[in-house]
C-alpha cells in the first residue's frame, strides 16, 4: 500500500518511540500529511472541549437574565417600589401606589412627583383636613378646603391639575411649579428631597434584587 495508513501498519512504525515519530513516517510528503491530520484532530478536540463550556455559559447567562427580567421589563415595578416607600411612613396612600403610577403615565408626569408633594403637604396623607382625602394642599387656603371623595379622586385631580394648570402652561421643573403652587420658598426644595428619596429607595431595591439573583 502506498498511502498514510500503510505507513502506520509497517513494523518499524510500531517500534518507534514518540520522540522519533516524524522520522518513522517516511518521506516529507508523508510527514506533511501526518501534520495536517494532527492539525485537524486538534481542531476537532478543541471544538469538543469549548462548545460544551460555551453552552453552559449561555445557559447560566439565560438563567440570570430570567431572574432579572421583572426589574428590567416590568414598568409596574414602580408600583411595588412606591407602595413599599410609602409603607415606611405608614402612609394611608400606600395601597394607592398603582393609582399614582397610572395617573402619572396618563398625564405624562414624573411618577414620583405627586407622591412627593403629599410628603411635603401632609406627611404622606397623615395631616389633612378632616375627611378631605386632600393630602396635597390642593385648593386649601384660609378657611377654603377642597374635599375629594377618595384618595383615588385626589390623585387623579392633582395629577390632571399639575399637567393642565402648570406644565402645559410652561413650567418645566419642580422649582418653577413651586413659585405658583405654594407660598413657602422651600416648597420645591422639599418636594425634590422626597423625589430623590424615592429614587434612592428604588436603587436600594434594585441592588437587593441583583444580590438575590446572583
Amino acid at each position: 500500500m502506498n498511502n498514510l495508513s500503510s505507513t502506520f501498519l509497517k513494523p518499524r512504525s510500531l517500534l518507534c518511540g514518540f520522540g522519533g515519530f516524524f522520522f518513522c513516517v517516511g518521506s516529507i510528503p508523508r510527514r506533511k500529511k501526518v501534520l495536517d491530520l494532527l492539525l485537524i484532530i486538534s481542531v476537532i478536540v478543541s471544538i469538543m472541549i469549548v462548545a460544551p463550556n460555551a453552552f453552559a455559559v449561555e445557559n447560566s447567562a439565560g438563567s440570570s437574565a430570567a431572574l432579572l427580567k421583572p426589574i428590567k421589563e416590568n414598568p409596574d415595578n414602580r408600583v411595588i417600589i412606591l407602595r413599599e416607600f410609602l409603607g415606611k411612613f405608614n402612609s394611608p396612600l400606600a395601597p394607592f401606589a398603582v393609582n399614582f403610577i397610572e395617573t402619572a403615565d396618563k398625564y405624562d408626569l414624573d411618577w414620583k412627583l405627586v407622591a412627593a408633594i403629599s410628603g411635603v403637604e401632609s406627611t404622606f396623607g397623615h395631616q389633612i383636613p378632616y375627611a378631605s382625602f386632600n393630602g396635597w394642599g390642593w385648593g386649601i387656603y384660609g378657611n377654603n378646603v377642597i374635599r375629594f371623595s377618595s384618595w383615588k379622586e385626589g390623585i387623579e385631580t392633582v395629577s390632571k391639575g399639575l399637567r393642565e394648570n402648570y406644565i402645559d402652561r410652561g413650567t418645566k421643573n419642580v422649582y418653577e411649579i413651586g413659585r405658583f403652587y405654594a407660598a413657602s420658598p422651600t416648597w420645591a426644595q422639599r418636594v425634590s428631597y422626597f423625589m430623590r428619596k424615592i429614587d434612592e429607595f428604588k436603587d436600594q431595591k434594585l441592588v437587593q434584587s441583583l444580590s438575590i439573583s446572583l
